[in-house]
């Protein structure tokens, strides 16, 4: 388990073991893979990240990981895996969060929605994310490189 603070100071601990906090975890995101490119969102407020959110009543996290990356690219998934999980102890509560690698098989034309502008493609990451004014919070804590390292160890990217 690695535990560090993420970029608003909260303790966040992440591990790559089998649903170490919760089976039944509030919250989902994936890193999405689209024909060799990463597939991001452009969230409105926050900037580019990969797509998540919330898992709805009656639905499981692989179900929400799916939605979530149709609603917010129009991205099909082809394979989901799960890679690992996170909780982040927040000042107001506590989020636990299932970590997704995703390769997508289509990918369709998407309207922007409340939140999102869409589906945005990148041959490559930018190294210094954590100063990257363009992207999102969420990628600029150690949650990111880490899953990246454990999937590059899995060979999965």
């Amino acid at each position: 388990m690695i535990t560090f603070l993420d970029y608003y100071q909260n303790q966040v601990e992440l591990s790559f073991d089998d649903h170490p906090f919760s089976d039944r975890p509030l919250h989902v995101w994936v890193i999405a893979v689209y024909e060799g490119k990463w597939l991001l969102t452009h969230h409105k407020q926050r900037g580019y990240e990969f797509p998540g959110g919330k898992v709805e009543p009656g639905e499981t996290a692989e179900e929400a990981a799916r939605r979530e990356v149709m609603e917010e690219t129009g991205g099909e998934i082809d394979s989901l895996s799960y890679v690992g999980q996170y909780r982040v102890a927040g000042k107001g509560d506590t989020i636990i969060k299932n970590i997704y690698f995703a390769q997508i098989g289509s990918l369709s034309s998407h309207l922007a929605v409340d939140e999102t502008d869409g589906a945005f493609l990148f041959e490559e990451l930018p190294e210094r994310l954590d100063t990257n004014r363009q992207y999102s919070f969420m990628m600029k804590d150690r949650v990111l490189p880490e899953t990246l390292r454990v999937l590059s160890e899995r060979r999965l990217v």
